[in-house]
């Protein structure tokens, strides 16, 4: 287990925390390996019943380590542990509730879609700002954002950047409730036990039901090729380097398809 991934089990609830808050909870490599390992270690395991995922501080998570991306970015070996938790979160059959406050930032974002019960704080945002970073969507989010919440919506999301707030993120229906942020622990654990204490085996072949798991891996697996592929472009490079050069990109020399 990563020392940035924190995990506790009580009463038939796995909590998985992101603890790494002077990083703004920014994920890397490892904490993905982590978190996929808890993952995969609760599906079989008779004393998990739900998951919880929570952030430590002010934010939930403000997604990948841009670090290690923009390595990626100069040649360095993608990390691939990222596509792992993602698959983990996408083949759990057991329920997940998310509890999420401040940003939720690309994947952070997108890894509530495969949540199942959503808490988030009144100022809560959640950002995919993929097509800003001179990539696309990824964990699945092309196909079930548009499905959640409209074509519309979802494009001006991916392709502006556009956060969304708690009160639309409710409204829209990618959240379950809004509560101030002194409540978000103890209503996602209210909730969590909640669920626990409910006929397993129901719940799952309810989840089952709901979604249809391979569909959505076959969708993920392209999606991740063009992820992977994006990094490398030179809008890409462009976008990582203004990013540590803490300036305004300019993909104006380096735009068109094969960018």
């Amino acid at each position: 287990m990563s020392e940035h991934i924190r995990s506790t089990k009580s009463g038939g609830v796995l909590t998985l925390l992101i603890d790494r808050p002077s990083k703004k909870n920014a994920l890397t490599d490892s904490m993905y390996a982590a978190l996929a390992d808890a993952l995969e270690a609760a599906q079989p395991d008779p004393d998990v019943r739900v998951v919880l995922l929570r952030g430590e501080g002010d934010i939930f998570t403000a997604g990948n380590d841009l670090g290690e991306f923009a390595a990626v970015a100069t040649g360095a070996a993608p990390q691939r542990n990222v596509i792992r938790f993602i698959l983990g979160l996408t083949r759990l059959c057991k329920p997940v509730v998310a509890a999420v406050q401040g940003k939720a930032v690309g994947v952070g974002a997108t890894l509530l879609l495969h949540c199942d019960y959503i808490i988030l704080t009144e100022d809560a945002q959640l950002t995919m700002p993929f097509v800003n970073l001179a990539l696309v969507p990824e964990a699945g989010s092309s196909l079930l954002l548009p499905a959640r919440i409209g074509h519309a919506r979802a494009f001006a999301i991916f392709a502006l950047g556009e956060p969304v707030d708690a009160r639309n993120a409710l409204a829209w229906g990618l959240a379950n409730q809004v509560v101030a942020p002194d409540s978000l622990k103890s209503s996602a654990e209210d909730i969590a036990h909640r669920l626990a204490k409910q006929p397993l085996g129901a719940l799952i072949a309810t989840k089952k039901l709901m979604r249809d798991t391979e569909t959505l891996i076959a969708h993920m697996k392209v999606e991740t090729e063009r992820f992977f592929e994006r990094l490398t472009t030179p809008e890409a490079r462009e976008a990582f380097t203004a990013f540590a050069e803490r300036r305004a990109p300019d993909f104006s020399k380096v735009s068109g398809p094969g960018s």
